[in-house]
């Protein structure tokens, strides 16, 4: 079977994060990772080629620098790469980038589109649904365990208070969540095997893409501000009536 897997390179988590003026993300401030969840859907795509055969391709939208994280899952395992890259696309919504991703993948051959269920750094978590409307396949999402048996694909989907077992005929969209699995690191052949893998570069042209960037984003940012900086906690000096104090503390804060 072959499988889409859609990866994403976001700001590291540890990385001091910036907006710039117009209240998007300012990429060129912080060190540049692929996100977590994307490394583990890479990781099960891998895992299910494996099993039945088939290969991955791993699928981007991003600036130029966003080629290191393909060449990260290429690095894995991954056998070929497309990079959806155009200035053009600069600050797109998830409905526009969900647009430029489903006509990227419709250049491809696949029986299964693996996302992860959100990205670290937009957090909207639409993208995946928004993708199986556009491609009209099933959708299947938070899955933290898959198989593949025949055109079917099993999966348990985290619910509230535990999970759910779901089908769905293949082709579909899968995203997943971090328990999925775990991701392998790439070894030094990997590494240099990643370099000779091909890597196909698309643009608004050849997407045949209209009404692309930030100015023509149905979801436009109003206003933002940096988040204030920490306050300075209560502490409670134990005299005897510590107790009496955390009380009243927690009563104020309405917790008790």
């Amino acid at each position: 079977m072959d499988i889409a897997v859609l990866v994403k390179q976001v700001p590291d988590t540890y990385s001091e994060r910036k907006l710039r003026d117009d209240g998007t993300l300012d990429r060129a401030a912080a060190d540049a990772v692929i996100d977590e969840i994307d490394s583990r859907g890479v990781e099960i795509a891998l895992q299910l080629t494996e099993q039945h055969g088939g290969e991955v391709t791993v699928v981007t939208m991003g600036p130029d620098r966003a080629t290191e994280t393909l060449r990260k899952a290429l690095a894995m395992g991954a056998h070929q790469a497309v990079h959806v890259v155009d200035d053009g696309l600069a600050g797109s919504d998830a409905l526009q980038t969900s647009a430029a991703l489903a006509a990227a993948l419709k250049t491809l051959t696949f029986d299964l589109v693996i996302t992860g269920n959100e990205a670290s750094d937009g957090k909207s978590g639409t993208v995946p649904a928004m993708l199986a409307e556009r491609l009209g396949l099933p959708s299947v999402s938070s899955a933290r365990a898959v198989s593949v048996d025949g055109s079917t694909l099993s999966a348990e989907k985290i619910v509230d208070g535990g999970y759910a077992e779901v089908t769905a005929s293949l082709p579909a969209v899968l995203s997943v969540s971090e328990k999925i699995a775990e991701p392998r690191y790439p070894n030094f052949k990997g590494i240099m095997a990643a370099k000779k893998k091909p890597l196909t570069t698309l643009g608004i042209a050849e997407l045949g893409l209209e009404n692309t960037g930030g100015a023509a984003a149905p979801c436009q940012v109003v206003s933002s501000s940096p988040k204030p900086p920490r306050e300075a906690g209560q502490k409670v000096t134990d005299d005897g009536t510590g107790g009496s104090q955390l009380a009243a503390f927690l009563a104020a804060e309405r917790l008790i």
